[in-house]
């Protein structure tokens, strides 16, 4: 009769990626003390990278506790229709800010093209959506963080 346990297969991909995160959660925080402090007002601009860094810490921790959990999974085949549209919305975004259009409106035409992309077809709730979240993030970052970014008509609104 065989007492052995059966042996437990480590996933080495997500040992890798959690290990990867760990390291670039470090450098991120590690790199928020070489940034200028002095801010006027707000929280500045060390907190955001500080929040990102402990989300990359983690999930790294979470990868290399699944990858020592051993549990294997099906990969999926890629969808490269929908990695072209999430490229070409992209592209939109970096033409929109490069010619003046702001942050708003070419964060609405990312998230909109990135849903239709991921098979959502309400193109006029997903905008809806789209300009609210762009229009929180816009604020949150030029308000409260004392970031400044990319200005078009409707940045201007808000003095």
């Amino acid at each position: 009769m065989n007492d052995q346990q059966p042996r437990v297969r480590r996933d080495h991909s997500a040992a890798i990626v959690g290990f990867f995160l760990l390291f670039v959660a470090g450098v991120l925080f590690y790199d928020t003390y070489s940034v200028d402090r002095a801010v006027a007002y707000g929280v500045g601009p060390t907190a955001m990278p500080k929040v990102i860094s402990g989300g990359l810490a983690i999930l790294g921790v979470l990868s290399l506790l699944s990858a020592v959990k051993g549990e294997r999974f099906e990969i999926e085949s890629t969808d490269w229709r929908a990695v072209a549209i999430v490229v070409a919305g992209f592209l939109t975004l970096t033409v929109m800010i490069g010619s003046g259009a702001g942050f708003i409106p070419a964060m609405t035409v990312l998230f909109t093209v990135t849903s239709y992309a991921f098979g959502r077809r309400a193109l006029m709730a997903d905008a809806a959506i789209g300009v609210v979240l762009a229009t929180l993030i816009y604020l949150l970052f030029s308000k409260l963080l004392a970031l400044s970014l990319p200005q078009g008509p409707i940045e201007r609104l808000f003095g």
